[in-house]
């Protein structure tokens, strides 16, 4: 069983770390060169479904390997409720489920707009679901080191 834990904790990480980065990068990176109209709508609207692709796979992914590891780890679930990492495992899957939601949001606001083959009005509309999704990311990559760091062992 040692070996399966180890699994989902790597396939866990990996996919944090792609869908985390994937998000910042867009919202840092993509996003300023869409609002400045710098961009040809075909490389944003690709940009923002890759990231749409990304997402989801992460909505299967994380959700799977995340919770083989609390029904390892925190059995029976009073545990979660139990202690401060508990409640930092409920406070990571808040921020998963809000920022999963807000990068959704982000996207469909986006492809609305590049159907019309705009790229500043998409990027704009984004924007703010874009950025929060970003605060969410980080807020997730920090207690997730709160957790490998062993707070509240």
């Amino acid at each position: 069983m040692a070996v399966a834990l180890t699994a989902a904790y790597v396939v866990h990480a990996v996919f944090a770390a792609l869908w985390t980065g994937g998000i910042v990068f867009v919202a840092y990176a993509v996003l300023p060169v869409g609002l400045s109209g710098d961009i040809d709508p075909d490389v944003l609207e690709r940009a923002v479904g890759k990231l749409s692709v990304l997402t989801r796979t992460a909505a299967l992914v994380l959700p799977i390997t995340g919770g083989y590891q609390i029904w390892r780890l925190y059995w029976p679930p009073e545990a979660l409720v139990a202690g401060p990492r508990g409640h930092l495992v409920l406070t990571m899957v808040a921020l998963w489920v809000v920022t999963t939601g807000l990068v959704e949001v982000a996207g469909a606001r986006m492809r609305d707009g590049l159907d019309q083959r705009k790229v500043r009005t998409p990027a704009a509309a984004g924007r703010p679901f874009l950025l929060a999704a970003s605060a969410g990311a980080v807020l997730l990559l920090v207690t997730a080191g709160l957790l490998a760091a062993e707070v509240g062992v």
